[in-house]
């Protein structure tokens, strides 16, 4: 989970991770590397910089005008998700913060909110003519809680996008910001409401992208990732950081894709030939 908050191969395509890095075993429940703890600051700045300099080459698809609403990391606001609202506000989506202040994890206000939020979103997207469904883009624990309002409204959301996001939690070990989460935990609805560790399926119609990445340096990558071979259900891999995920040129390239089609007919991601070298091989 993100303070502030991915599979292509030789193709470009979204594939499930395999191989002997899936094995189970004491690693999927291992926190990143402290080394890569400790260059997220770094790394987030270089790949704000890429993002700078790419931008107009990255040439991604336009969307139409449907409301997307973007949900910020652990800690974090509408400021945080301001740089990538503003992008695909420039794409032809009609992106929305979520208006709920700091994100301290599922409450009652921030749990009841969203709900509200997206049937209020997708009553005016109707008033407009388009169908009504509102696109849900989340970065790290606010990609957790955009899967949770697939669920519970499901047919006012179109698709999830998830960056980052530890929604296959299974221990707090998975997260270096683990203490964090718990010392808000006062907060929080009781489990039976809402459990991190128990998160159910989604529904077949909401098709989902994880982003994630194997050198995530605040949570394990093997939480962030979607299980193979599920229908309209993919993980896209891209080389970043966990704090400069939602800035990272690939993360931005494959949010603007997959909230140009149509989640009707759903295609998994395919980089562009000339982007292939942004998404790592096999």
């Amino acid at each position: 989970m993100t303070p502030a908050g991915a599979p292509g191969g030789t193709t470009g395509r979204s594939r499930p991770p395999g191989g002997g890095d899936g094995a189970a075993g004491s690693d999927e429940v291992a926190p990143p590397p402290l080394s890569l703890f400790a260059l997220e600051s770094a790394r987030a700045r270089v790949e704000w910089l890429s993002l700078v300099v790419s931008q107009r080459l990255l040439d991604p698809p336009r969307g139409s005008g449907e409301p997307v609403l973007v949900l910020p990391g652990l800690l974090a606001g509408d400021e945080a998700t301001e740089p990538l609202r503003r992008i695909l506000g420039g794409l032809g989506h009609v992106a929305h913060g979520w208006g709920l202040g700091v994100n301290v994890g599922p409450t009652a206000h921030i749990l009841d909110g969203l709900v509200a939020r997206v049937l209020a979103l997708s009553e005016a997207a109707r008033a407009e003519r388009h169908d009504g469904r509102v696109q849900l883009v989340g970065i790290s624990l606010g990609g957790i809680l955009a899967r949770e309002l697939a669920r519970q409204v499901p047919d006012h959301v179109g698709r999830v996008v998830t960056i980052g996001s530890p929604f296959r939690i299974v221990d707090h070990r998975q997260s270096r910001l683990a203490g964090v989460f718990q010392s808000l935990s006062h907060l929080h609805v009781s489990r039976e409401r809402f459990d991190i560790f128990r998160q159910d399926a989604l529904p077949q119609h909401v098709p989902t992208t994880a982003v994630y990445s194997r050198s995530d340096g605040v949570v394990s990558w093997r939480a962030c990732v979607e299980d193979p071979g599920t229908e309209a259900h993919e993980s896209v891999e891209v080389h970043s950081s966990h704090t400069g995920m939602p800035y990272n040129p690939a993360t931005v390239y494959v949010v603007a894709d997959r909230l140009a089609g149509d989640p009707a007919h759903w295609q998994p991601f395919r980089a562009p030939t000339r982007l292939r070298h942004l998404y790592p091989a096999p």
